[in-house]
């Protein structure tokens, strides 16, 4: 059996600001703080053994991050217990909403729920909705973008699962569902595409938020 851990977390308001580095100090600080020594790898660097399943671009929140650890072996935990006992000394913003034993590979997470919104000062959100609309409805998004072998063009298109806009109030709010792997497609490369293809549809400002993760199939991923 392994002896794997997992987390769920969330990560909003000032905490989504924390670089990826940061926010792994920050836990590593926390399980110490909870009096809940983590276990270490052996040779000649040790460090903890804590993984993020998938890296937050500071800015962008989430509901829905995940986290596996391994504690020291003499620890037998309570884990129903366990995220109060971290949620009491996380700072704000960092809350954990579940822990449990390790149950599926990160290779199996297929897709992200993500919401946010475009934010238009001096446009009309309703066209801008309706031309967002049209050029997300379908036909190849080509961007150019940094690959492991520099730069290279991609179509982000057929990662994107399904993409809905609603004008409001200053701003066209985004409902999404993206490939979190092979390929990767980060919601901010949304606002890329715009600023390369159709800049007159580029938002003065976007922000997004995880909501959820899926398997291949579209159940729900732990």
């Amino acid at each position: 059996m392994s002896d794997k851990l997992r987390l769920r977390f969330e990560k909003t308001g000032r905490a989504v600001y924390i670089s990826h580095l940061d926010l792994m100090r920050t836990l590593q600080r926390s399980f110490n703080r909870a009096g809940l020594p983590l276990k270490y790898s052996e040779g000649f660097n040790p460090h903890p053994q804590i993984a993020i399943a998938l890296p937050l671009s500071v800015g962008t929140g989430s509901l829905c991050e995940i986290m596996d650890f391994k504690l020291k072996a003499e620890e037998t935990p309570d884990l129903a217990a366990l995220p109060e006992r971290l949620n009491a000394v996380l700072p704000e913003g960092i809350r954990v909403t579940e822990a449990y034993g390790f149950t599926r590979k990160v290779a199996e997470l297929k897709w992200l729920h993500v919401e946010g919104f475009f934010e238009y000062d001096r446009r009309d959100t309703g066209e801008m909705a309706a031309r967002l609309k049209d050029f997300y409805a379908g036909a190849p998004v080509v961007i150019t973008k940094k690959t492991k072998r520099g730069l290279g063009e991609t179509d982000i298109r057929p990662g994107i699962r399904e993409i809905r806009f609603e004008p409001g109030d200053k701003q066209v709010d985004i409902t999404t569902i993206l490939s979190a792997q092979e390929p990767t497609i980060n919601p901010e490369l949304l606002v890329e595409a715009l600023r390369q293809l159709r800049p007159e549809l580029a938002p003065d400002f976007a922000k997004f938020t995880r909501i959820e993760t899926y398997d291949a199939a579209m159940q729900v991923y732990r």
